[in-house]
């Protein structure tokens, strides 16, 4: 009985891996194809089929990607528009992730009258379509003279995303004991010095769900790029989008993937380093409504 036994939870064991293997393949397939024909010559990629390997292997692709490609008039590569994305994304990440841990702080510690009313109705953002923000977004920027900047963008970004980094950290911080804040209440800690010296130090799960959630969300926005942005400063998926639809002749399926590899670097970075932190500041924090 024992033996049988063993054997069943080595079949169903083997079951789940092979099903796990199956899957893996079936994702990686694109990157192992997009990654395959940077390294390919135009020749190259002409005679072979999309899952054939490099004859020779040739990072031409990967500098021209970077360094001359056209992605707009002037031909200078995806390097601009990607400095352009760090500057937009870095302080949106920041200002978004500050404002909705005190926000989440708020919330859940200092409550008012007709605050569950209003963080019901923040949490409505949450579920808001880009598109419907779009034109009152476009008239606010213009009142405050942030049309086509790099501030705009930020600012865009920061309001779009304090629904969400304020419901991470309002969960999160739910879970604190009311005890130990009000035990510093009574010993003289005021707002501030509770948010700093005893919530902030606990936080660092859910700051980092919260970081790798944003800088996912902006490095990958497209729709608020393309319209409220000029050519100086769109970020690197517009400059993607344009390098793929606006060349002229020859299409150059190499510079494409390489480029594309290049804006996807970023965001694999952040859940290669980051992703176990991810995974355990969501269940730490975030499953208590």
């Amino acid at each position: 009985m024992l033996k049988h036994s063993q054997r069943s939870n080595i079949l169903i064991r083997w079951s789940i891996y092979t099903v796990l293997i199956v899957m893996a393949v079936y994702y990686l397939i694109p990157f192992f194809i997009m990654l395959m024909t940077s390294l390919k010559s135009m020749a190259d990629i002409r005679s072979g089929s999309l899952l054939s390997l490099p004859k020779n292997i040739d990072f031409s692709a990967w500098f021209r990607a970077w360094n001359s490609a056209c992605a707009s008039i002037a031909c200078e590569g995806v390097r601009p528009y990607f400095f352009n994305s760090i500057k937009i994304v870095v302080p949106s990440v920041l200002i978004s992730t500050a404002i909705g841990a005190l926000n989440g702080y708020i919330f859940s510690h200092w409550k008012f009258k007709g605050s569950d009313i209003c963080f019901t109705a923040l949490l409505v953002g949450c579920f808001i379509p880009f598109q419907i923000i779009i034109l009152p977004m476009a008239q606010l920027l213009g009142k405050v003279g942030l049309s086509n900047s790099y501030w705009g963008l930020v600012l865009v970004h920061v309001i779009y995303g304090i629904a969400g980094t304020t419901l991470f950290f309002r969960n999160y911080y739910t879970n604190i004991p009311a005890e130990l804040l009000n035990a510093a209440k009574v010993d003289g800690a005021h707002f501030f010095t509770i948010f700093f010296k005893i919530l902030l130090p606990l936080s660092g799960p859910i700051i980092t769900v919260t970081v790798i959630w944003q800088f996912t969300q902006i490095w990958n926005d497209f729709l608020f790029g393309v319209i409220f942005s000029s050519a100086d400063t769109q970020p690197i998926t517009v400059a993607l989008n344009n390098l793929v639809n606006v060349s002229m002749g020859e299409k150059e399926y190499n510079v494409h993937m390489a480029a594309a590899i290049i804006a996807a670097i970023p965001t694999l970075l952040v859940y290669v380093l980051a992703g176990k932190y991810f995974v355990r500041g969501l269940t730490a924090g975030s499953v208590k409504g």
